[in-house]
């Protein structure tokens, strides 16, 4: 039934006035929209677990709620999804695909697409010509096939087809081999400069294929001189952008960036740009999108500009606005138009067609640049990768009438097959080597020391991780600590800084990974003149320069599912010895108005991060509690403005904490004490026997797990011994900045928290304690809020009163790796298979 566009009223009255809202614009925009959310988002979540990109949820979500599916009920799709409202829908989506085409543009940087060389221009060659032959070819069988499909030009028809077949996803292949961890192999170098000169060729012939496939509302065709005159205009669109309004637009980023947060106006003008753009495109005849793609590659890449746009554009045009667009192509999506064998079939050999075409195409093109055949066929893979930028070219084709139902139906399943299978098919063709083994770094089986140490005493190699500017100035006073005595040039100390960023749906995130290069793992930008939004980065090549450390700044880009693997990989090809992590919760000295520190938790993702790396890196882990260990006074060279504690109780981690200690003692600006607590007696009794039995039921999310290694106690208390006198021996060689103390304590926890309460100490470090003594172990049944640092460390992070900084400390070693929560017995244990504690009898 024709609906009369110009009696739809946009809101409506209310139902207590007798107005159904789904019979008004607005609202039922509303309806839609979140209907379009809730799906995608539930699809999403559900292909998580086969590392899909959020793409295929948006496509499938689409094709859902379309004719497909939901739409065979007729009820459903005639109130939900009526024909009067579907032009409603298209604006509100063509203006989030217009914003979105411009943060692709945003994205793509063509002096990096030239500096890519010349087997990637090769590659992306072989991988648009041949899916562009093989998809002429396909036509034909097409058009003298499906019904309908003969109705438009053969040129329009040859040329879409042969378009969508050759198309590369560039962001869909970024975030592809972003999660599978490739950007930084050779593989997915090449295939990030192949795409992005793919991407740009795409552009090229959507814009011919359009300029080709007018027709006007009476089926009419044009004249081919108006195909010309199009194509013309569009020519001279480009270069007017790239010779007049590219330079404009770089000084429209100075001025945007020398105003900092007054450069409101500038943002609205570059919005404004993006929108007028997109209309003279329209104008000439081309798809408003490519004027709005064009304007994006105008603004200049360097500076802050750029991601200023994209952190105020993305999430709302990403989040909201785009998957209306899947959607409404998935309402023109009907699967159900795909009849019979014969139409089967036929999308079997568009399917197997455009495979066969890309992947073959660049499979030969990259042998013959002595690409190994393994990489070769995991790079045509990747290259196969289809997504918007398909549907667009679909879209734009059904609109004008070059593609029927059918046809249309058949492309969308294939472009969505080819994306679905480009994850699990890399992931079985192409495993790169990665040593994850846990090794001790050239420590012998008794040494105590830094294994660096162990090796050459001049070089101590630390890995720093950081989530954020903010953990910069504590990692940077620690790290001076960690460096010990005066500041020879070059310093002993060799310091990696691993900036780690989330890699999540956001296009910011993406173009962090594209800045990536391979040049130390994971990413590592090796350029000297660094962004300037890059804040860790800059911070630490300060303190570089100033203290004459040898320092090497690195970005790691990756969800926080397997963040961890990027931080072991450093540890491991870097050889370092310390690797210090932030706690996923920092507390700020000052406090709010009623008395309580101010805390802020970056989230329950970035503990799970920290928990792996405990559990699986290569080398000595330190966790930072953060307490305001960076503010106030730098530690200086000659005077003593730092004051840390380390509370000894016995064991590896102890032993280690210690020996760190020692290092920061060799410091003039730190005064190190370290307290050995010994256990206090009633009487002439001992204190009674603990024994921790394993006990697998237990949670180790809310309980404390210790070492299921049996080793030999007396050896471990003569390590003690030597550990606690070797420090002591310092005492006597340093000029009053190591102190040494014994404290007789009965309860434990309170001892510990009155050195955290008290003010005296900047910084508390304590070992994990993985094997515990008597003391420690009689902790074991406390509630644990933070099992991850262990029980003294978990009792000085949980408290809010304790207002020193904490650094807890675990050391490597293989025999301690396998750990599990225990339960107490009190008393001689008659089970031989527990873990031993000071004083317990098998």
């Amino acid at each position: 039934m024709a609906v009369n566009i110009t009696s739809i009223k946009t809101a409506s009255n209310g139902v207590w006035q007798g107005d159904n809202p789904l019979h008004f614009a607005f609202p039922l925009l509303i309806v839609q929209t979140t209907l379009v959310l809730l799906l995608g988002r539930s699809l999403a979540f559900l292909l998580k677990p086969l590392r899909q990109p959020k793409v295929i949820a948006e496509i499938v979500g689409g094709i859902l709620l379309g004719p497909s599916a939901l739409g065979r009920n007729k009820t459903y799709l005639h109130k939900l999804f009526p024909s009067w409202s579907m032009p409603i829908l298209e604006t509100v989506a063509s203006i989030g695909l217009l914003f979105f085409l411009f943060l692709v543009g945003l994205e793509l940087d063509l002096r990096s697409i030239l500096r890519s060389g010349r087997r990637a221009f090769a590659i992306a060659a072989a991988g648009i010509s041949l899916p562009f032959s093989c998809g002429v070819g396909v036509a034909f069988v097409l058009r003298s096939t499906v019904p309908g499909a003969d109705v438009a030009g053969y040129g329009p028809f040859l040329v879409f087809m042969g378009v969508a077949l050759s198309i590369t996803a560039f962001p869909v292949l970024a975030r592809i081999l972003a999660e599978l961890k490739l950007l930084t192999t050779p593989v997915g170098e090449t295939a990030m400069a192949a795409a992005a000169f793919n991407d740009v060729a795409a552009w090229v012939l959507l814009a011919l294929a359009v300029a080709l496939s007018g027709t006007s509302g009476s089926g009419s065709h044009r004249s081919p001189v108006v195909s010309l005159w199009v194509l013309l205009c569009g020519m001279a669109f480009v270069a007017v952008q790239m010779i007049a309004v590219r330079p404009a637009m770089s000084w429209v980023a100075k001025r945007a960036e020398s105003e900092g947060g007054e450069s409101e106006v500038w943002i609205a003008l570059t919005l404004a740009g993006v929108l007028v753009s997109g209309f003279f495109t329209d104008f000439i005849g081309i798809h408003s999108i490519f004027g709005a793609f064009v304007f994006g590659l105008t603004v200049p890449k360097d500076g802050e500009f750029a991601g200023i746009l994209i952190e105020r554009i993305e999430d709302f045009v990403s989040g909201l606005l785009l998957p209306l667009y899947f959607a409404s192509s998935g309402l023109k999506t009907n699967v159900a138009s795909i009849k019979g064998g014969k139409a089967w079939g036929l999308l079997a050999l568009v399917i197997s067609t455009a495979c066969a075409g890309k992947i073959v195409g660049t499979f030969v093109v990259a042998v013959a640049c002595r690409m190994v055949a393994r990489d070769a066929l995991a790079l045509g893979v990747l290259m196969n990768t289809k997504g918007l930028v398909e549907l667009i070219v679909l879209n734009i084709g059904k609109e004008r009438k070059v593609l029927n139902d059918e046809t249309f139906a058949v492309m969308v399943l294939m472009a969505l097959f080819t994306t679905f299978i480009t994850t699990p098919t890399v992931m079985a063709i192409y495993k790169p080597a990665r040593a994850h083994e846990h090794r001790k770094l050239h420590r012998s089986a008794s040494s105590s020391s830094p294994p660096s140490a162990a090796s050459d005493p001049k070089e101590l190699r630390v890995l720093a991780c950081a989530h954020s500017p903010r953990d910069a100035p504590s990692l940077i006073t620690l790290i001076e600590a960690i460096r010990g005595g005066a500041r020879p040039r070059p310093s002993p100390l060799k310091l990696y800084v691993l900036h780690l960023v989330e890699l999540t749906e956001r296009s910011s995130s993406i173009v962090m990974v594209r800045r990536a290069r391979r040049n130390g793992l994971p990413f590592l930008n090796p350029l000297r003149r660094r962004q300037p939004q890059d804040q860790v980065a800059l911070a630490f090549d300060a303190y570089g320069q100033l203290s004459h450390v040898r320092l090497r700044p690195m970005t790691a880009v990756s969800a926080l599912p397997t963040m961890h693997e990027d931080v072991c990989s450093v540890a491991e090809d870097k050889r370092v010895s310390l690797l210090i992590v932030p706690f996923h919760k920092r507390q700020h000295r000052s406090r709010g108005d009623d008395g309580a520190a101010a805390i802020e938790n970056v989230g329950h993702g970035w503990r799970s991060v920290n928990q792996r790396v405990l559990r699986e890196a290569p080398c000595s882990v330190a966790v930072l509690v953060d307490r305001g260990f960076g503010e106030g006074e730098q530690v200086g060279p000659t005077e003593v403005t730092r004051e840390v504690c380390v509370l000894f109780f016995g064991g590896p981690d102890d032993r280690e904490a210690v020996e760190l200690a020692s290092r920061m003692a060799e410091h003039p600006g730190i005064r190190v004490t370290v307290v050995r607590f010994i256990t206090q007696k009633s009487g002439n009794e001992d204190r009674q026997n603990v024994t921790l039995r394993p006990s697998p039921l237990k949670s180790a999310e809310k309980s404390y797990t210790f070492s299921t290694a049996v080793m030999d106690r007396e050896r471990e208390n003569e390590k003690d011994d030597a550990a606690v006198e070797a420090f002591r021996s310092k005492t006597d060689e340093t000029e009053g900045t190591a102190r040494y103390e014994e404290k007789t304590v009965g309860n434990v926890i309170e001892a510990v928290l009155a050195i955290g309460r008290s003010g005296a100490f900047d910084l508390v470090v304590v070992g994990k304690g993985r094997f515990p003594t008597s003391m420690v172990a009689e902790l074991a049944g406390r509630p644990a809020e933070h099992p991850e640092l262990g029980p003294i460390g978990d009792a000085l992070a949980s408290s809010s009163n304790v207002v020193s900084s904490v650094l807890v400390v675990q050391q490597h070693d293989v025999v301690h790796s396998d750990e599990t929560p225990v339960s107490m017995v009190l008393g001689d244990g008659a089970d031989a298979v527990v873990l031993e504690v000071d004083g317990s009898k098998h």
